[in-house]
């Protein structure tokens, strides 16, 4: 028999997929459970109209992580940052002041989960900071750190 998962049923497929279970599986328990619908021609009909509109919008979210990427290449984030003797940072400059410098100078939202930092920018200077925007697009952010006067 032929059913729709309407959720991701473990041992048969994920949400949305067609497959093929036996008659007593399918009556028993993923029709009552509300796990599965029957294969009909209208159900087959909207399953494919929601992937088309799931595919659009993925399409539609991967342009504008590559657009994101395209944007940070553009700016430097100038921060600052209190020190004491030797040049040394009170603390770190974090992801979530990237994230808001990001937002005040340049107006782009990138989310400070977004933000890797290898290491954390305990002294003055440049940094590359990667983005990770989904889809596999990657970004670099470029930040100056500078002593608060």
């Amino acid at each position: 028999m032929k059913v729709i998962l309407q959720q991701d049923v473990k041992g048969q497929g994920k949400k949305g997929q067609m497959v093929e279970v036996s008659e007593g599986y399918a009556r028993n328990f993923l029709l009552p459970r509300k796990l599965a619908i029957l294969a009909t021609a209208d159900a087959i009909n909207t399953m494919n109209l929601k992937e088309k509109a799931r595919k659009a919008e993925e399409a539609r979210l991967k342009a504008e992580a590559e657009a994101a990427a395209e944007k940070l290449k553009e700016c430097q984030v100038k921060l600052t940052a209190k020190a004491g003797a030797g040049g040394r940072l009170f603390g770190a400059v974090t992801t979530k002041e990237i994230s808001e410098g990001l937002q005040k100078q340049f107006g782009l939202d990138i989310p400070k989960q977004k933000l890797v930092l290898e290491e954390p920018i305990k002294a003055f200077g440049s940094y590359q900071v990667k983005a990770k925007l989904g889809f596999e697009v990657t970004g670099t952010v470029y930040v100056a750190v500078y002593e608060e006067k």
